[in-house]
């Protein structure tokens, strides 16, 4: 007899399909609790989601006024080593799923979780189009193999 926490699996699974699980995990263990207002537990989570991918991805956590997860949408797709990001279609996705914040959060394949100039840039575009509608950007998170926040290097 299995326990509802408990996790069966009948077939092999890739180390990828394991950590996409682990992040499932993070994310309905705190989808209504408080781990996008933790900085570790949010590291944790993208760390899952996205250190694996061979090519630059572009993510927006979405979040009610109370810091909640509302959705992790993944907007962008680039190459190896570069993503581009549309602040219209940000504040789009934003605005209609109601989000009161975002956190951005993108992957470096090369495994350096280092920002760029670049990253800072377009993270300050996005600050500026999302202040015009009352959006607030609590962070941006660079996954390699490990996770940098802006936030806590005094970016934002």
């Amino acid at each position: 007899m299995h326990k509802p926490n408990d996790y069966v699996v009948h077939t092999p699974m890739t180390a990828d399909q394991v950590l996409e699980k682990a992040a499932e995990i993070v994310a309905s263990r705190y989808l209504r609790g408080d781990v996008f207002t933790n900085p570790q537990a949010t590291k944790d989570f993208l760390q899952y989601k996205m250190a694996g991918y061979e090519r630059e991805v572009f993510a927006v956590l979405l979040l009610d006024n109370q810091h909640r997860l509302i959705e992790y949408q993944e907007l962008f797709f680039g190459t190896i080593d570069a993503a581009n990001v549309y602040p219209r279609e940000v504040v789009k996705v934003a605005f209609n799923c109601n989000a009161a914040a975002v956190i951005f959060a993108h992957n470096h394949p090369s495994g350096i979780a280092e920002p760029s100039n670049a990253d800072k840039h377009i993270t300050q575009k996005l600050r500026d189009a999302l202040a015009l509608i009352d959006i607030r950007v609590l962070d941006h998170f660079v996954v390699g193999e490990t996770c940098v926040s802006f936030a806590e290097r005094g970016y934002l």
